[in-house]
């Protein structure tokens, strides 16, 4: 599957429902109906996925939570905020570095207009797939 499928896939669910739920929910509901979405459409979707975090000798479990993943190529991290603060842009880098994947993200739906909304981000020294 092409990336670039895959994403406009995504951009065009993300309107849809930004279009019949509004922008005045939390991030938690539209996760769960991009999720259902997704799921309805036949993608694999990997939901609340927690990574670790290696520091030194230290192993820390469950230190970040990834909103989704979806067919293994592209981390999705949902937003319902405004404004949207630059960490956020620096959150999903580091996700993408911990798991050294190159696509992501930010679906931010406390916005007018979805398409103010949609924020891809790049890592790019990250290989396309998980599986990679």
């Amino acid at each position: 599957m092409s990336i670039n499928v895959l994403t406009g896939v995504i951009v065009d669910l993300c309107i849809k429902i930004h279009n019949r739920i509004g922008p005045g929910c939390f991030e938690r509901v539209y996760e769960e109906i991009l999720y259902y979405e997704l799921i309805k459409v036949g993608y694999k979707v990997q939901r609340q996925v927690m990574l670790p975090i290696q520091y030194e000798s230290l192993l820390i479990d469950n230190a970040y939570k990834l909103d989704l993943i979806v067919e293994d190529m592209l981390v999705l991290e949902l937003k319902s905020v405004h404004p949207m603060h630059p960490v956020f842009f620096k959150q999903i880098r580091t996700q993408l570095s911990l798991l050294n994947l190159k696509h992501g993200f930010i679906l931010n739906f406390k916005v007018e207009l979805m398409k103010d909304g949609i924020h891809r981000v790049y890592n790019n020294f990250g290989r396309e797939t998980l599986n990679d």
